[in-house]
């Protein structure tokens, strides 16, 4: 009967250990997220098991190209995979086929994409959007099919949740995810 007492006490140590190690790690530092839908393919598809850095963005603002989580501003118990196109206080118009971005200096750049998108050419109706502070800009990789910023605006920055940081599932597509290089 000790032994069988001791064994549960035993039990009961290592799992609340456990949760003051997990729990901690859960809901602070990192986080699952199972990716629905096609607006991000080609570069993440239905089923895919991402881990969400929900760090990163306490010690630096979001930067352009880095895929992020976030909460739907409309109905926040949704959660969104999006890219960064727009920081806050640029300005970002789609004109011939291309999307134009109005840096704070007032310098246009023409968003090259090439690193993640396996296709240049898409066509959206001309439109210009002033991305306000404390907002950014997101688009699914899938133009054509994805619900985001060019139907409902800018995101704030409030409801981002974090940078995608690592796909563990499937097994055949793990990958750690880098900061862009712009």
């Amino acid at each position: 009967m000790k032994k069988v007492l001791l064994f549960f006490s035993e039990i009961t140590r290592i799992t609340i250990i456990a949760a003051i190690i997990v729990i901690p790690i859960r809901y602070f530092i990192f986080q699952p997220f199972l990716v629905k839908g096609a607006s991000m393919e080609p570069a993440f598809s239905s089923g895919d098991y991402l881990i969400v850095d929900e760090i990163s963005y306490r010690f630096h603002p979001p930067k352009r190209g880095e895929v992020i989580v976030f909460k739907y501003p409309r109905n926040p118990s949704n959660k969104f995979i999006k890219r960064i196109i727009g920081l806050p206080g640029e300005n970002i118009e789609f004109r011939n086929s291309q999307i134009i971005i109005t840096v704070q200096s007032g310098q246009q750049i023409i968003l090259n994409e090439k690193d993640y998108l396996e296709f240049s050419h898409y066509s959206f109706e001309k439109k210009e959007f002033i991305i306000p502070e404390g907002h950014y800009f997101v688009l699914g990789d899938n133009r054509l099919y994805s619900f985001d910023s060019k139907n409902w605006g800018p995101l704030d920055e409030n409801y981002i949740v974090g940078r995608v940081f690592l796909r563990l599932f499937p097994f055949t597509k793990i990958n750690y995810f880098q900061k862009p290089k712009y």
